[in-house]
């Protein structure tokens, strides 16, 4: 059952100095410790078990080998990219994606140290990656393969020195910066979170129940624990893709369930307060929220499928005839749908092509207009790819928007700059 330890926070646990006399007296609050997720019986009503069918159904559709585009390894990382940015958003990380592209670029270029804010969105890039390629994979998860997401999430970042460990001190979500005596929510103590991870993951690695609703369950469970002092919120949106990755829901395409939950963040934050409230009928509400949303990121997927097919015909078209085979035709069919600024150092690693055959094959697609030359890093010389940030950043828009269009209806969170602007 779900349980309430009270407790009285000090001044001597916080740093009080220069703080005024109302921030440096004792105060009491409630840390929440959650119900354990093994053994927890799931009683759904007969229309939130309909939308779990929805939702994986659709999930399976998107996965299907009909998607339309040859190569669905673009489209599936440039869903990975647009959650993982999306993820960064929730946060309250704002950053274009023109610039984040070159950053990225940079990066792989050279090794040279984006600003803070671009290092943070390209860690969440790295962290869901690694959720979803290396994580899911793994014959059996421990908490350690949560710690290895976090860690992955924080690379690079002023933070890296604490990523992934689990926190030791008491933390809160909203109210006071100074103490949780008038916070929003208060996440377990910390000598408690060791055994609700543990339990976690444990759940995890069953499946008694069916993959939506298990990733529903293990990512409102997870936000509940908020076990890092920094970072769980997309850490926590990382375990949904692991979740339906290892039960193979979506071998192929990650369904953008966080472009959703951002937008309807008023429904995430009411359905993640439901589920944990004591009894059946929240847990069903916050399943049903999950779900739907699974059920419309798929949906709106269509979207980008059909822009990144439209991108295929004009760059062949401007390019021309093309050898089976080629440097060109591989970076057309395998590396340019799915990277939106590279360089020759990036394409050579890409392809394996010697560094004289992607010279070539660049000036050709550049002479064509499919690769437009600008700068990464220390002045690198880098080329952006044809109307693909501008597909990514209509999608990110579209996705900001409850009605799919934000000329339709306004974004509901930040979202990127119209192209074009």
């Amino acid at each position: 059952m779900v349980r309430l330890v009270s407790a009285v926070w000090s001044p001597d646990q916080g740093d009080v100095a220069g703080l005024p006399r109302r921030h440096r007296r004792p105060c009491r609050y409630d840390a929440f410790v959650p119900d354990r997720l093994v053994g927890r019986e799931v009683l759904l009503p007969a229309d939130v078990t309909a939308d779990v069918s929805d939702a994986e159904r659709a999930v399976q559709q998107l996965n299907a080998s009909g998607v339309p585009y040859r190569g669905y390894e673009a489209i599936a990382r440039l869903l990975l990219r647009a959650e993982a940015v999306a993820s960064s958003r929730i946060e309250g990380l704002e950053i274009g994606g023109r610039r984040l592209a070159r950053a990225d670029a940079a990066r792989a270029a050279d090794g040279s140290s984006p600003d803070e804010g671009a290092a943070e969105v390209l860690g969440n890039i790295d962290a869901m990656r690694a959720a979803v390629e290396d994580v899911a994979r793994r014959p059996r998860l421990d908490v350690g393969a949560i710690r290895d997401i976090h860690r992955a999430l924080l690379a690079g970042t002023r933070d890296a020195s604490w990523a992934g460990q689990v926190r030791d001190r008491q933390n809160w979500i909203g109210g006071s910066s100074y103490d949780p005596c008038a916070a929003d929510f208060v996440p377990p103590p910390p000598d408690e979170v060791d055994a609700l991870l543990e339990d976690l993951v444990e759940y995890l690695e069953s499946d008694l129940h069916p993959p939506v609703v298990q990733a529903a369950l293990a990512h409102a469970q997870f936000e509940t624990i908020h076990p890092f002092a920094d970072g769980n919120g997309r850490t926590g949106r990382a375990l949904v893709h692991v979740v339906l990755t290892r039960r193979g829901l979506s071998p192929h395409h990650v369904p953008p369930v966080s472009l959703v939950l951002a937008t309807r963040s008023r429904d995430y934050v009411a359905g993640l307060e439901a589920f944990r409230a004591e009894g059946h009928d929240g847990l069903a509400e916050w399943v049903a929220t999950f779900a739907a949303a699974t059920t419309e990121a798929c949906e709106r997927v269509a979207g980008l499928t059909d822009g990144l097919a439209v991108l295929d015909r004009r760059w062949r078209e401007a390019v021309g005839t093309v050898r089976a085979g080629s440097t060109v035709a591989q970076l057309l069919d395998d590396v340019l749908p799915q990277t939106p600024v590279v360089t020759v150092a990036s394409l050579v690693a890409a392809t394996g092509r010697s560094v004289q055959a992607v010279n070539e094959a660049v000036e050709r697609l550049h002479s064509a207009g499919v690769l437009r030359q600008t700068t990464a890093g220390r002045r690198n010389r880098a080329f952006e790819v044809d109307g693909l940030i501008d597909l990514i950043t209509s999608f990110e828009r579209s996705l900001a928007s409850p009605a799919g269009d934000t000329a339709v209806e306004p974004p509901a969170r930040p979202v990127p700059r119209r192209p074009g602007r």
